[in-house]
């Protein structure tokens, strides 16, 4: 097996075939100290000809995506997934932190194709349709991710934060949220509709792994939120 790099917060790993290769809060890839975060949340490790990315945690899940961000996977508690793309690109949230790093190997098993944007203003990652108000918001929620120069460590603002980002008040906010969170559950992304009783971080974290990993936004719509205000939609939204 030809070994793996990994890459995050701009330092490089190179994982061998043999004993897995350990991510969390004390591993060989240590991500932070976060209380959060496992101390080995995540491994990297060869079985059956192949490079495995296995969940071994209790309680987060991780988001996993192909370079194109057209293939994209929700890793639980217990999953294992094998990595058969030459570049993947690995999120997960940790109380109010999300974190990403990549996976790069030598030569791939599949290749992707890139997602589709239409002219109409839109964003689209087949078969959904975000409208520029509900992408503003996910533009919102994202602005720390996406700001980042190098994959590694942003956190996630809440609610009252996003909304004053945007100039919104609280009701069209949460509202605009449900919406999206709602569109994207019908169309099978897990991790967005929960009862009572579930932290609406979680939700917030999960719609920022997802949109990110997908592509459904990119650091090409951060200057939306500078014209936010005098966008016309969000007034009258």
């Amino acid at each position: 097996m030809r070994p793996l790099r990994v890459e995050y917060c701009g330092e490089w790993y190179t994982v061998e075939a043999g004993e897995p290769f350990t991510i969390g809060r004390d591993s060989d890839l240590t991500i932070d100290e976060n209380p959060y975060l496992h101390r080995t949340f995540l491994t990297l490790s060869s079985e059956y000809g192949l490079w495995w990315l296995s969940n071994v945690g209790q309680l987060l899940s991780a988001t996993v995506s192909d370079a194109t961000g057209s293939v994209q996977a929700w890793v639980a508690p217990g999953a294992k997934l094998p990595l058969v793309f030459q570049t993947v690109h690995v999120m997960f949230s940790a109380g109010a932190t999300t974190y990403d790093f990549t996976v790069h190997a030598e030569e791939d098993f599949y290749n992707t194709s890139l997602t589709a944007t239409p002219a109409d203003g839109g964003t689209t990652v087949m078969p959904v349709t975000l409208t520029t108000s509900q992408r503003l918001l996910v533009v919102a929620l994202a602005e720390h991710v996406l700001a980042q120069p190098t994959a590694g460590r942003a956190t996630v603002p809440t609610s009252a934060e996003a909304a004053a980002r945007l100039g919104w008040s609280m009701t069209t906010f949460n509202r605009k949220l449900d919406n999206v969170c709602e569109k994207l559950d019908r169309i099978g992304v897990d991790g967005l509709r929960g009862g009572r009783g579930k932290l609406a971080t979680n939700r917030r974290a999960r719609l920022v792994e997802y949109a990110v990993a997908t592509r459904l936004v990119s650091a090409d719509d951060l200057p939306m939120l500078d014209r936010a205000v005098d966008d016309a939609e969000v007034p009258h939204a």
